[in-house]
């Protein structure tokens, strides 16, 4: 086991070394620049067209604000409370300048991503819209190129047992417990029934669940979040000129902070932010295809607010906050980092805030992560497996809750990084549609 274990460790320093980091940032300043900066110009009416998409206005399965919901459901989760937080605490009060840097690129590659996932969806044998990296490499790239889509597949079938279900099951069981004493596995019960509940409508469920959910918790803790931040307004220049300063110069040790090279704030900032907003894993298009909407380009508009609302919102909340009220310094991390900086700027509330918060945020990642991996394990065996596919996902939740997941971790986190690389391929290949889609719709429109 142990061998196992180094083997994987050493794999996962390779696909999260420096060239995967390179490899996605500049696929989404390549895609930035190819789009001349529409992600940023363009936030307004995306905005505009996300308002309007609460009704199903085309062929799909979802309403396109659902579709986004979707998306969100599985990207926010643990990265914003917890992943902010060992980002901070590994990198420095400058990681979360380059999680701000990793999500303005990533709005691009998320943009492209579903447009590509609109663009070259199929439909099944029950009728629904299926679609994302596997079929824009199957439908929009040579047949030499099919082997990528099934290596997506796999990957992203694997991955979601790990960083969608079970991780998200054992944070949930471990603040419970932790807040309210209450056991892993009847945390674990709970949250496996509820999920069963709601995977047995499918996508159309999961997306009305979603669309609820997601703008009501997101709403909630962004403005507990100001309610500390503006109770500690005299604190926030300081924060931020600690984020900028670091980002560019190395954190000297202080308190329980041990230091942190500017390479540390850059490596765990960019990671953590793709942990956080998944912009080129691959992910967020599969629900992104299921939209009801006759416009790839709109979709794709709509899609790009994911990752802004997942990264430069909640998780500068939480990055904020941690840094105003001083804990970041008090060698403490992931989740109870978030905590304990909550608790102090709110006694007595503000660890339930983090507890309530993570607990909703990961139980709605279970949910999304669900569609996704059903749908690359439908991709490669149709579906018929759909079925036992959700048995096994359900079982997987109190498993999940109880167990040590250490390796668990470190074989998602790697899956993860593997999911991306086939992705990205497609994305610099499949480019010139995303750029000629995207210029047809704007002239149409002026």
């Amino acid at each position: 086991m142990q061998t196992l274990n180094d083997l994987i460790s050493s794999l996962n320093g390779i696909v999260w070394g420096p060239l995967m980091l390179i490899l996605i940032l500049g696929t989404g300043l390549y895609l930035m620049y190819g789009l001349s900066f529409l992600p940023l110009r363009r936030i307004g009416y995306g905005f505009k067209l996300l308002w309007q998409g609460r009704k199903q206005t085309g062929e799909g399965d979802i309403a396109p604000f659902n579709a986004l919901m979707t998306s969100l459901s599985a990207t926010i989760g643990t990265g914003n409370i917890a992943g902010v937080a060992t980002a901070i605490f590994l990198g420095g009060p400058g990681a979360l300048f380059w999680m701000w840097c990793t999500a303005l690129v990533g709005m691009a590659t998320k943009y492209a991503e579903a447009v590509l996932a609109v663009k070259y969806r199929e439909v099944d044998k029950n009728g629904l819209h299926i679609g994302g990296p596997m079929f824009y490499i199957k439908n929009g790239l040579k047949p030499h190129w099919g082997w990528l889509g099934t290596c997506f597949a796999v990957f992203g079938a694997l991955a979601g047992f790990g960083i969608g279900n079970t991780i998200q099951a054992n944070s949930v069981a471990d603040v419970i417990n932790n807040t309210f004493n209450v056991p892993h596995w009847l945390t674990g019960v709970i949250i496996a029934v509820l999920a069963a509940l709601v995977l047995v409508g499918g996508i159309k469920r999961i997306g009305s669940v979603a669309g609820k959910l997601v703008p009501l918790m997101a709403l909630s803790y962004v403005i507990a979040g100001l309610v500390i931040l503006i109770g500690n307004y005299e604190a926030l220049p300081h924060a931020i000129s600690l984020v900028f300063t670091h980002a560019f110069t190395p954190t000297a040790a202080t308190g329980g902070f041990a230091g942190a090279a500017v390479w540390a704030a850059i490596r765990f900032g960019v990671a953590r932010g793709i942990f956080s907003n998944e912009a080129g894993l691959g992910s967020a298009p599969i629900a992104h295809a299921a939209a009801s909407t006759n416009s790839p380009v709109q979709q794709g508009t709509i899609a790009m607010l994911g990752t802004f609302i997942d990264t430069i919102i909640l998780c500068s909340i939480t990055g904020l906050v941690i840094i105003t009220t001083g804990v970041w310094t008090s060698g403490e991390t992931g989740a109870s980092l978030s905590s304990a900086a909550f608790e102090t700027a709110l006694p007595g509330v503000g660890s339930y805030i983090v507890t309530i918060g993570l607990s909703i945020f990961a139980f709605t990642t279970i949910l999304g992560w669900s569609f996704y991996s059903e749908k690359c394990v439908e991709y490669l065996f149709g579906e018929s497996a759909i079925k036992s596919f959700r048995i096994l996902w359900i079982l997987a939740v109190p498993v999940g809750a109880t167990a040590s997941l250490d390796f668990i971790w470190l074989v998602a986190d790697t899956l993860n990084a593997l999911m991306a690389i086939p992705n990205l391929v497609a994305l610099i290949l499949l480019s010139p549609v995303v750029f000629k889609l995207t210029k047809d719709h704007f002239n149409n429109l002026s």
